[in-house]
C-alpha cells in the first residue's frame, strides 16, 4: 500500500523567501550583465527562476535578451541517467556575446557542464552561470555555477521548478519530498 504522507511536501523555503534570494540575486548579479547579454534558460526545470531573474534584473534596468536551450537528464527519475539530451538548441545567435545560463538546481552538474559548452560551442564570448539551488554531491563536478542563490540540502526537491514525474514543479515553494 502506498504512504499517503509521500505526497505531502516539506516546506524547506517558502515563496516570500524565493523571491527574496531571486533578488539579492539578481542585486549581485547586475553589475556582471548588460542589454547585449543573452540570458540562456535551461528547460524545463529553469524557467520559473529564469523568469523570476529576468524580471528581477529588468528592476535594476538590465534588460537581457532571452533564449532557452532544453536539456534532459533525469526524465520522470529521481536519479540522473548520467547523460544529458539536448532537445532543443538554441535560437538566437550568441556569437561574441556574453551568455547567463540559468537552471533550477545544480545537482550532478551535468546539465550546466553540456549546456556552457553548448554555448562556448555556439560561439559566445563569455557564459556566466547562475542558479537558484546547489545540492552538495560527493564528487567534484566539472563546472561550478558562478552565481547561486541557496545552498540546498541533500533531499528530494519539488516546487519551483523541480519535479517529481513531472509533477509539483508550480509550487512557489522549495520543499522535500523524501
Amino acid at each position: 500500500m502506498a504512504d499517503p504522507t509521500r505526497d505531502v511536501p516539506e516546506i524547506l523555503l517558502g515563496e516570500a523567501e524565493v523571491v527574496s534570494k531571486v533578488e539579492a540575486l539578481a542585486e549581485a548579479l547586475a553589475p556582471r550583465v548588460d542589454d547585449e547579454t543573452v540570458a540562456v534558460c535551461l528547460l524545463t526545470g529553469g524557467l520559473w527562476f529564469a523568469a523570476d531573474l529576468t524580471r528581477a534584473l529588468a528592476r535594476r534596468g538590465r534588460l537581457l535578451r532571452f533564449d532557452a536551450l532544453w536539456l534532459a537528464s533525469y526524465g520522470d527519475g529521481m536519479v540522473s541517467k548520467g547523460r544529458v539530451e539536448v532537445r532543443a538548441h538554441l535560437q538566437r545567435p550568441v556569437t561574441g556575446r556574453r551568455v547567463l545560463l540559468m537552471d533550477d538546481v545544480f545537482d550532478s552538474g551535468l546539465s550546466l557542464a553540456e549546456a556552457v559548452r553548448a554555448v562556448r560551442e555556439a560561439g559566445a564570448q563569455e557564459v556566466l552561470t547562475a542558479v537558484f539551488a546547489r545540492k552538495p554531491w560527493p564528487a567534484e563536478r566539472a563546472v561550478t555555477p558562478d552565481f547561486v542563490a541557496w545552498e540546498a540540502p541533500a533531499r528530494y526537491l519539488v516546487g519551483y521548478g523541480l519535479d517529481s514525474a513531472g509533477k509539483m514543479r508550480g509550487l512557489p515553494s522549495i520543499c522535500a519530498l523524501d
